[in-house]
């Protein structure tokens, strides 16, 4: 379920909030060749399955700033925020990929608000913490702390 929140108020009110669950997310080999045209990161582990079968993972995996990018796509599922006139991405705090996704596998994103502040020109910032799981996996693919500035 989606979390929604009108306005800086509300956002300041999410600190510690727990967003939930995305929905599953299959990453297949379109995807991951459309990232490597879009990055001109070729390498065979991400798109060469005939050479990746023999390789460490047994198949193709996706990249791994294709699993980061996906937190854009997938956060939008967690938070609708609306009354603000711009949000923009700050920047990341910290970013691991403790495992590979491999292409045909299903991942999700979870998030919690680890905070939110005001910042000048009357703003928030909002720090939240992702992690990126893999359906069947006890590991995550991607354990990530984004930092957002949305403004009224």
């Amino acid at each position: 379920m989606t979390t929604t929140a009108h306005g800086l108020d509300e956002l300041l009110a999410l600190t510690g909030a727990d967003l939930g669950h995305s929905k599953w997310l299959q990453v297949d080999q379109d995807r991951v060749d459309a990232f490597a045209t879009a990055t001109d990161d070729h390498q065979w582990i991400h798109v060469d399955p005939v050479r990746a079968a023999d390789g460490p993972y047994g198949g193709t995996i996706a990249h791994g700033y294709l699993t980061l990018a996906l937190l854009i796509p997938l956060f939008t599922e967690l938070l609708e925020i609306s009354g603000i006139t711009m949000s923009v991405n700050y920047g990341l705090n910290k970013v691991r990929f403790p495992s590979p996704v491999p292409v045909g596998a299903k991942i999700r994103l979870g998030g919690v608000v680890e905070s939110v502040k005001p910042v000048k020109g009357d703003g928030v910032e909002m720090v939240v913490d992702f992690i990126v799981g893999i359906d069947g996996s006890a590991k995550p693919a991607c354990v990530a702390q984004a930092v957002y500035r949305h403004y009224a």
